[in-house]
């Protein structure tokens, strides 16, 4: 087998400024693989990630190869791909890479097919697409593997499911839903980019339009967050009541996508979910409607009903959008094929707070070659979450108080009222 698959290895030059640039942002993650250049502590692991290919990936990729892991990584979504990020993983830092912007579905899972070959012993995924293609068409090689890390919601959404259903057989950490994570990645680098996406791809005025965040998780509040900045009127749906209530709470107005369909000018959807805008909503739609998606997968928008009710498309009016003009005579555009907007049409998540999450993904590729794990869905040791927490405090320049022994003794007692 090849140890690669990229567009052009010319590239790299360009892929290798973008990598260094963004490591300058990243000084928790320099911090951990300065630690493992010296201590080796992934010393002949097979590793393979399953990740979207960019330069905060690329500075992951590193640490675990300074932490003298064998590294394989490809794509996890066909659209997230920096092509000159994957040319220089490959010509610049030896990490076998197995990517390219807009390959097709065939290749894709044959990239993914290419990391399980290489017989992982550690895996990361950001969708679970790796552990759900190992399990269902590679188990032999289920008993090879330690762990799983899992970055994100939808992913950790799967894998709960399948351990429901008993069909998980390996350890899998759910490294999404540590606080250094989901409460910094999820919240301000998925609002950042998403609204970065949007202007991008549209180069669209927010103020004074009505922005209407579908899901208010930790990417919805961030996103309905940035988007109120920006000056638009946002609007919230939910199925959940304490979320719903919290939005309210927030001072946005929250009703049904069926309602909002009639309001809104720009649509986004962050749920985790399938079918949240679909036909019902399209013909409800105002006249030049934008519509994009920044959840993992490209299912939360019913595209396949939206041409359906289309008399024409157009693809490509723009870079990364697609006019479709409905039978009423309504036009409605959909941005990046529906798929994650903050990585097609931007850079995703600023390196800065991809340095928390990469962080939290190589202490607990450490971690894992140390403890045995039973087969479950794992929360990220609280200790580790902290530490990351400290040490980004630390590059900072912020200092914190600490817990006297007094305030120690009375949080410990029961004897102390008022």
């Amino acid at each position: 087998m090849s140890d690669h698959d990229v567009k052009d290895l010319g590239l790299a030059p360009a892929g290798n400024k973008r990598i260094l640039w963004a490591d300058r942002h990243m000084p928790v993650l320099a911090s951990i693989r300065e630690r493992f250049e010296k201590e080796k502590p992934l010393e002949g692991t097979r590793l393979s990630a399953c990740l979207h290919v960019t330069a905060e990936t690329a500075n992951l990729m590193r640490t675990l190869n300074a932490g003298g892991a064998d590294t394989l990584l490809c794509a996890s979504n066909p659209l997230s791909t920096q092509d000159d990020v994957a040319a220089s993983l490959v010509q610049d830092f030896d990490v076998k890479t197995f990517s390219v912007n807009g390959e097709d579905n065939d290749t894709y899972y044959a990239h993914i097919k290419a990391a399980i070959e290489h017989r992982p012993q550690i895996t990361f995924d950001d969708g679970a697409d790796l552990v759900s293609m190992l399990h269902s068409d590679y188990s032999d090689q289920i008993p090879e593997v330690k762990c799983s890390m899992e970055e994100t919601t939808t992913g950790v959404i799967r894998l709960e499911a399948m351990k429901n259903a008993g069909a998980l057989k390996i350890p899998v950490v759910a490294v999404n839903d540590a606080d250094s994570k989901h409460l910094f990645d999820n919240r301000y680098g998925t609002g950042q980019s998403t609204v970065d996406g949007i202007i991008r791809a549209t180069d669209i005025l927010l103020a004074g339009k009505t922005f209407v965040v579908g899901g208010y998780g930790m990417c919805g509040r961030g996103l309905a967050n940035r988007a109120r900045g920006m000056g638009a009127h946002v609007v919230v749906t939910e199925v959940d009541p304490l979320r719903a209530l919290e939005a309210a709470m927030d001072g946005f107005d929250v009703m049904s996508m069926t309602e909002a369909a009639d309001i809104g000018d720009i649509f986004c959807t962050v749920t985790g979910n399938t079918t949240v805008l679909e036909k019902q909503h399209f013909e409800k739609m105002k006249d030049g409607a934008v519509i994009a998606n920044s959840g993992h997968f490209n299912v939360e928008i019913d595209i396949d009903s939206l041409k359906e009710i289309s008399g024409e498309v157009n693809e490509g009016v723009r870079d990364y959008v697609d006019e479709y003009i409905l039978k009423n005579g309504n036009r409605v555009y959909l941005l990046g094929k529906g798929r994650l907007i903050n990585l097609v049409a931007a850079e995703g998540h600023p390196a800065s707070v991809m340095d928390m999450s990469f962080s939290v993904q190589a202490l607990m590729a450490e971690y894992t070659v140390k403890n045995d794990l039973e087969v479950s869905v794992h929360k990220v040791p609280k200790e580790i979450d902290e530490l990351v927490a400290a040490l980004k405090l630390e590059s900072m320049g912020i200092e914190i108080d600490t817990l006297s022994d007094k305030q120690k003794t009375y949080l410990e007692s029961w004897e102390e009222g008022t």
